[in-house]
């Protein structure tokens, strides 16, 4: 990433002293109109062709023009094109396996409920999102931001997701810095469960409130949870289960499995991780239960606390609600 300033000068018209497949895709295209990181990239060589052509093919989607200004979407959208079609898909599970969990759990409540459906609907799509964002492989040629902590400065070093391939224009990633990737994703999918968890429970105790407050003689028919306890819990579940699951299906059976294998068949690649992600969210569901079981929070006999609008009991009838 560095060095990028002081090369501007030769390339910053029409890609004068670039390789001449560089020239011939940008036709005549300034390289200073790219993001800095980029174009610094560019010059240095370390851009491929293809890489190239990734690059102004997406900045020419109508979609991908929309998020094209955020770093971190352009780094996702470089590392993989097909991670806006991953995060619809993980969404779109959620969502329908939210629902009918809610259908099954609410029965003839569920209309007269639809506020709170609604709420943990809103907690499932930003939870599964964040599951899909957090593991994505990316392409970053952006100079990393130096600390006066060693510890800050390694895992800054790491890739975004452990198992990914080391894009072109980028040094390998050793075996101790792809660890690192999953225990920082770990920290941060622990914040996210832990925090999503807490959201989830004061918007539905809010709305108990207010349902309550306007109908004195409504009463929840779910009995409250230790909020604090399942949040922690849920915390730690997804910091584990769910960091090594998405992970090793976004870097291994996506990436160097499925996109590998299948290269140039965007649409079924998009089938294959439907129905990988569809079993991975099945699979979630179960060790969930078995997870609260473990720490005592819930007998055998006993419905399991559902997982606070995240990976929620999709098919529900494993641990009914």
């Amino acid at each position: 990433g560095g060095g990028g300033g002081g090369s501007g000068g030769s390339g910053g018209s029409g890609g004068q002293g670039l390789d001449p497949r560089l020239a011939t895709l940008l036709a005549g295209r300034a390289v200073d109109s790219f993001p800095p990181d980029f174009a610094a990239a560019l010059v240095a060589g370390k851009v491929t062709p293809e890489i190239l052509k990734r690059f102004l093919e997406l900045e020419s989607n109508f979609l991908a023009k929309l998020v094209w200004g955020i770093q971190g979407f352009r780094e996702r959208l470089l590392g993989d094109p097909s991670f806006p079609v991953k995060v619809a898909i993980e969404c779109g599970i959620g969502v329908v396996t939210k629902v009918t969990a809610e259908k099954a759990k609410r029965a003839d409540n569920f209309w007269a409920e639809i506020d709170f459906v609604g709420a943990n609907i809103v907690m499932a799509i930003i939870a599964d999102f964040m599951l899909t964002w957090i593991p994505a492989p990316t392409l970053s040629y952006a100079a990393r931001k130096k600390s006066t902590s060693a510890i800050a400065n390694f895992f800054a070093s790491c890739p975004d997701n452990a198992f990914q391939r080391v894009q072109p224009g980028v040094e390998p990633f050793s075996l101790g810095q792809r660890f690192g990737a999953i225990l920082r994703n770990g920290a941060k999918l622990l914040g996210v469960g832990f925090c999503a968890s807490l959201l989830g429970v004061g918007i539905t105790n809010a709305l108990m409130g207010v349902r309550q407050a306007l109908d004195p003689t409504w009463h929840s028919p779910n009995k409250p949870q230790d909020v604090i306890s399942t949040s922690a819990a849920y915390g730690v579940y997804m910091s584990i289960s769910s960091n090594l699951r998405y992970q090793v299906i976004a870097g291994v059976i996506e990436e160097r499995g499925i996109e590998t294998i299948f290269k140039g068949q965007h649409q079924l690649c998009h089938v294959l991780s439907f129905i990988v992600r569809t079993a991975n969210t099945f699979v979630g569901s179960l060790l969930w239960v078995d997870f609260v079981r473990l720490l005592g929070m819930q007998s055998a006999k006993s419905p399991a606390p559902p997982p606070p609008a995240l990976e929620e009991e999709p098919k529900g009838k494993k641990g009914k609600k």
